[in-house]
């Protein structure tokens, strides 16, 4: 195994981490630049110019972040005097609730549990000699600060995040200005000779970050709205301020929300003699951070933001231990880039893989894989998802078939046992079996499952077709002739359901056992997967049938076994339903 791939990764961590103070500020002003990239296209679509376009949009920027600080101050302001007569108002409600019997709790378990605890031997004090040296006591003094270290020590707090601030400001602006010259050279940088997947990713990467910023801040500012209205009812103090404290803080995964609901619920504490404002401020919190990141976000982003659930908490992790706070802010959209550009790179595609919200195999690689594994359960809990979207011909064309070829082309090559391949097909006829209930037919269009955001990883969309219709009812006896391979048995059988679906009553027999038929069909269907259309096999099968019923017309199912021979005389089963 080579050690390129980890070393790269080492280096790559090691970078991030140690170069943190130079790669946060560049970070963070392309994120800005992610955010306002809509704005400018606006602006440039209203003929502003590009250069006008970007002042104006940074300026609305920065006044909508001047304001918000505005906003914060006076709140924060206005209930600066009356915060010592909050706390006064919590202590004594704590110190009430410790006195109760619940409150005492703690402290009698810490008693009981003294009990058990045997006091260490006591140890006679040392004697100290009369003789012994009395310490002579030392103070040390700090020269008095110059005005200058007073307005540094003063000023210190400030100026780092002031000084972050400009510089992310400023880099924003240059990459405004400078989007198409810097995607040239992306372009030239991570894929010249194939500019159409490359612009692809870069297009889709941009598109994407900026739906999610601008959709994230609008949802955010919802949120906000909900819990300022909601505390302002209740009756808490400044529920501005825990409004505008609610929508910033929810930009961090998972926690924020619950982190803006600590400071108004210990204002509530302290607001009334009672306990009716806390109750009301957690309920409101409790119910509307649930509703917006699973009903409403849900239907906003279309069930997906590109990333798997688990993704965002590995992210979240793994970027507040590289850059801290910033860091867990910046993990999702970091993350997503990661996945999109995952996508469209194959050296970068493991990062999709793993964070992507798309499925890793396709429905005919899960299939085969379940069976492989012995999971019937998920096998049909699959057949029953897959069922809602599609016609029941359709999904054994699609999923079923093709898995039985892909056993197949195991077993030809030796990487499946015979036993193995007959507990798939017994699992299979299982399947068919417990499937008999569906119709075959297209599940009405609103009662179908939407579809996903993106499509799942490698996974070649299925054809769509309508599925068979019946024909005139003739009450004609037909006839299923299963060939000699293993999975004959299993396609006959699918033939057979959906045939009876549709209105025909078939016998179904083996290859072997066709002079025990004692029906005269009027079709017969001959259906096989290892047969070829010119083997001695199955040139003698045709003509046992043509000889036993000479009147009968005859359908052919000559399904592809994997060995590549005889591919354009395949049908589908919905063919020869149809047939």
């Amino acid at each position: 195994m080579s050690i390129v791939p980890l070393a790269t990764a080492v280096v790559t961590v090691g970078a991030l981490y140690f170069g943190k103070d130079v790669l946060m500020p560049i970070v963070l002003a392309v994120l800005l630049a992610f955010v306002l990239a809509p704005l400018v296209s606006l602006f440039r679509r209203l003929r502003f110019g590009r250069h006008l376009s970007v002042v104006v949009a940074t300026l609305i920027a920065l006044g909508a972040i001047g304001l918000t600080g505005a906003v914060i101050g006076q709140q924060a302001a206005s209930l600066a005097p009356n915060v010592p007569e909050y706390s006064a108002a919590i202590q004594a409600k704590l110190t009430g609730l410790r006195d109760t019997s619940i409150g005492k709790l703690p402290d009698q378990i810490s008693k009981f549990a003294s009990r058990f605890e045997s006091a260490p031997p006591s140890r006679p004090a040392p004697r100290l000699s009369r003789r012994a040296i009395q310490p002579i006591p030392v103070e040390v003094h700090d020269p008095p600060e110059t005005p200058w270290q007073t307005a540094r020590r003063l000023l210190s707090p400030v100026l780092g995040p002031l000084e972050t601030f400009v510089i992310v400001l400023v880099v924003a602006v240059f990459v405004l200005l400078q989007r198409e010259d810097l995607r040239d050279r992306a372009i030239r940088l991570f894929g010249s000779s194939d500019l159409h997947r490359t612009t692809h990713a870069i297009d889709e990467a941009a598109g994407r970050l900026s739906r999610y910023f601008l959709t994230q801040l609008l949802l955010n500012s919802l949120f906000g709205c909900v819990i300022a209205l909601g505390l302002y009812w209740i009756g808490i103090p400044s529920p501005l301020l825990w409004g505008l404290l609610a929508a910033i803080l929810r930009f961090v995964p998972y926690v924020g929300a619950f982190l803006a609901a600590l400071p108004p619920l210990m204002l509530a504490i302290g607001a009334e003699p009672g306990w009716t404002f806390a109750i009301l401020t957690a309920l409101l919190f409790l119910t509307a951070e649930p509703v917006m990141g699973y009903v409403v976000e849900p239907m906003v982003y279309g069930h997906s933001t590109g990333l798997s659930p688990l993704a965002v908490i590995v992210a979240a992790i793994f970027w507040t231990w590289l850059w801290g706070p910033i860091g867990l802010l910046l993990s999702t959209p970091i993350t997503l880039c990661l996945v999109v550009l995952g996508r469209h790179v194959p050296q970068l595609e493991f990062i999709d893989v793993l964070f992507g919200d798309r499925p890793a195999l396709t429905p005919v690689e899960s299939f085969y894989q379940r069976m492989l594994a012995g999971d019937e359960n998920e096998i049909h809990e699959q057949a029953e998802q897959m069922l809602k979207g599609r016609s029941l011909s359709s999904y054994y064309d699609e999923v079923v078939v093709e898995g039985l070829r892909l056993a197949l082309i195991d077993r030809r090559r030796g990487a499946l046992t015979r036993p193995a391949l007959d507990a798939i097909i017994e699992s299979t006829r299982d399947l068919i079996d417990s499937l008999a209930g569906h119709d075959d037919h297209d599940p009405a269009r609103h009662e179908a499952p939407a579809e996903p955001a993106t499509a799942p990883l490698a996974e070649k969309r299925l054809p769509e077709r309508a599925p068979p219709r019946s024909p005139e009812p003739e009450n004609l006896p037909v006839l299923v002739v299963a060939g000699h391979g293993a999975a004959d048995s299993a396609l006959a059988a699918m033939l057979a359901q959906l045939l009876e679906k549709h209105g025909r009553h078939p016998a179904v027999v083996g290859s072997a056992a066709l002079d025990d038929a004692k029906i005269q069909p009027a079709i017969i269907y001959l259906i096989g997967a290892h047969f070829r259309q010119g083997s001695p096999r199955w040139r003698s099968l045709e003509s046992e049938a043509r000889r036993r019923w000479p009147e009968a017309r005859i359908a052919r199912g000559l399904f592809s076994d994997g060995s590549g021979e005889d591919t354009d005389c395949c049908r589908s089963l919905h063919d020869l339903v149809m047939a």
